[in-house]
């Protein structure tokens, strides 16, 4: 081969590489979330580890948008669901790996009383509250005040009134990949006068890496003796129940799908499971408060948290009509989601732990998922 075309092989290989590089390992192309939402500039932020794990991460309600995990035989695989672009999640209504606030889950009747006074929130669950109203944590854009190869650090300002909620809310969600392969996530926040706060993640997690497979076939394990009952509109029914003898009991590996269908009221209400646990870890964020294992692939994720209450969630509503990445169409069960959190409606429920924040105190919640094989 002559010296010039040499040059010319040289020059192409470098510029494909270049071209390969535009995107992240789970093939998510940064280019497509850059935007300006609201006079925000929104962009896609990766994380990675030393064994090449890696998430990113819109400012777009701070999104995870993709987690890139082995299975046991060394394959990448990306096992959250989510969009390919900024405008996609912007198009299509849903809470694919977003921040939920000010408050994850339900609240009865889009209503509260705090300190003798009546708070009215938006409607968006007939007739309930969910996951702080159509605009809330999900659809703000975050300002991006820390990020490296390992962390990220969004914070939002929620202003007084904002979803009918009182208090100016400052509060800070902390993203780090961890180099034990888990990615932790931590939240912080402020007020200025009572508010109520319950801030989760709402990622969609599938360990085949394949959405076009369901999640009935993973093996999950919950350390929860009771759960909390809801009515058909998912409010709570204010009972705190025991697991054993119900569908509900996974406090030994069940699979997902074994009793899904059974013929029972709460299965029925929820078309599946959408229920709050009440962990037995007791706000330990050291103790295993959930553990989900894809049998096909030997993927494993581990949860920790110091919540009172993890939400399970089937993803019963996912009928085949949303496209998410790589434009597979989204069917039911195609993932689950593991919220961790205080319990839903709880401001109609004192008895339950509190999530009152009042002025001088500071919220702090701790989420982590942590991945693994066997």
């Amino acid at each position: 081969m002559g010296r010039r075309n040499l040059i010319v092989v040289v020059i192409s290989l470098l510029l494909f590489s270049g071209c390969n590089q535009t995107t992240t390992l789970s093939g998510i192309d940064p280019k497509k979330f850059d935007a300006n939402v609201e006079s925000k500039p929104v962009k896609l932020y990766t994380l990675k580890n030393k064994n090449n794990l890696e998430a990113t991460i819109t400012n777009f309600g701070g999104r995870i948008v993709s987690l890139w995990t082995p299975d046991r035989k060394g394959n990448f695989a990306d096992i959250v669901l989510g969009h390919d672009s900024i405008q996609d999640y912007l198009n299509i209504s849903g809470n694919f790996g977003a921040i939920i606030g000010r408050y994850g889950n339900r609240i009865g009747n889009a209503n509260f009383v705090l300190d003798g006074k009546e708070y009215l929130l938006p409607i968006n669950n007939d007739p309930h509250c969910l996951h702080g109203g159509p605009e809330g944590f999900d659809r703000k854009v975050w300002d991006v005040t820390d990020h490296n190869d390992s962390t990220l650090l969004l914070k939002y300002v929620s202003v007084d009134g904002e979803a009918g909620f009182p208090g100016n809310l400052s509060v800070e969600v902390r993203y780090t990949l961890r180099a034990d392969n888990a990615l932790e996530i931590s939240y912080d926040a402020e007020t200025d006068a009572p508010t109520v706060v319950n801030l989760t993640n709402h990622s969609y997690f599938n360990l085949t890496g394949n959405p076009e497979q369901n999640v009935l076939n993973h093996l999950l394990w919950i350390n929860a003796d009771n759960y909390i009952p809801v009515d058909s509109t998912l409010i709570p029914l204010g009972n705190i129940e025991s697991v054993k003898g119900t569908p509900f009991d996974f406090t030994t590996p069940e699979l997902v799908g074994l009793r899904i269908n059974d013929p029972n009221t709460q299965l029925r209400y929820a078309h599946g499971y959408d229920h709050n646990y009440v962990l037995n870890t007791k706000g330990n964020v050291d103790s295993v408060a959930c553990r989900v294992v894809d049998p096909e692939s030997g993927r494993t994720m581990e949860v920790f948290t110091n919540e009172p209450g993890m939400q399970f969630y089937s993803c019963s509503h996912l009928d085949g009509t949303v496209s998410g990445k790589k434009g597979i169409k989204y069917g039911h069960s195609s993932a689950l989601c593991l919220e961790t959190q205080h319990y839903p409606d709880t401001p109609h429920h004192p008895e339950w732990p509190t999530v009152v924040l009042r002025p001088g105190e500071k919220y702090h919640s701790v989420c982590i998922y942590k991945f693994g094989v066997e």
